[in-house]
């Protein structure tokens, strides 16, 4: 279900017009529903293909969340560029996020979950985490083989990601943007 972090030095493929078709930006900001107000935090943001254009759509500080250093780095250069000063850039695992229970409006975390050794921690953090409306976004690799994307084994299938996330207490809504990627829009379940 684990792999490894993408490459840093790699990050600009991460633009690539092909990854652009299979995760189309306005695609993944209707899913997210954002208000200009919404507190927003893109975990495992990586260049920040997505961190930018919910920054430029929010009147609010974005958190972007990254294990990695350089690619906060990059994505700092890139805001810099885009003149997009609305972000709060935080290197962490997704397994130690430090958000207070309750703030988050919106969470998104792109094509990271197959790198997470402990899932179920971070089902529990988020479930605290996001607010009773709020949406948690999940873009994932399907399990299926691609040209891009890691290797099979690494991917973890909508199906099980959907089974773990209902039974750790969320609502779900699956949907694939392409073959090979899939999102699943969370929600708490109200009880």
């Amino acid at each position: 279900m684990t792999g490894d972090l993408f490459e840093h030095h790699k990050a600009s493929k991460l633009l690539d017009p092909k990854r652009q078709e299979l995760v189309p930006v306005d695609k993944v900001l209707e899913l997210l529903k954002l208000n200009k107000d919404d507190i927003v935090a893109d975990l495992g943001c990586g260049n920040g293909y997505l961190t930018l254009p919910i920054a430029k759509t929010v009147e609010t500080k974005v958190q972007a969340v990254d294990l990695q250093q350089e690619m906060l780095e990059y994505l700092k250069h890139r805001a810099t560029e885009e003149n997009v000063d609305n972000i709060i850039y935080e290197k962490s695992s997704l397994e130690y996020l430090s958000f207070n229970k309750g703030t988050l409006d919106k969470i998104v975390s792109a094509f990271v979950l197959h790198e997470v050794p402990d899932l179920i921690k971070v089902f529990q953090d988020l479930h605290d985490m996001l607010k009773e409306d709020g949406i948690w976004l999940i873009l994932d690799w399907e399990k299926v083989e691609s040209e891009m994307g890691p290797p099979l084994n690494h991917r973890i299938s909508s199906e099980e990601l959907d089974r773990q996330l209902q039974s750790s207490g969320f609502h779900t809504i699956v949907g694939h943007l392409h073959p090979s990627a899939y999102y699943i829009v969370v929600r708490k379940n109200n009880r």
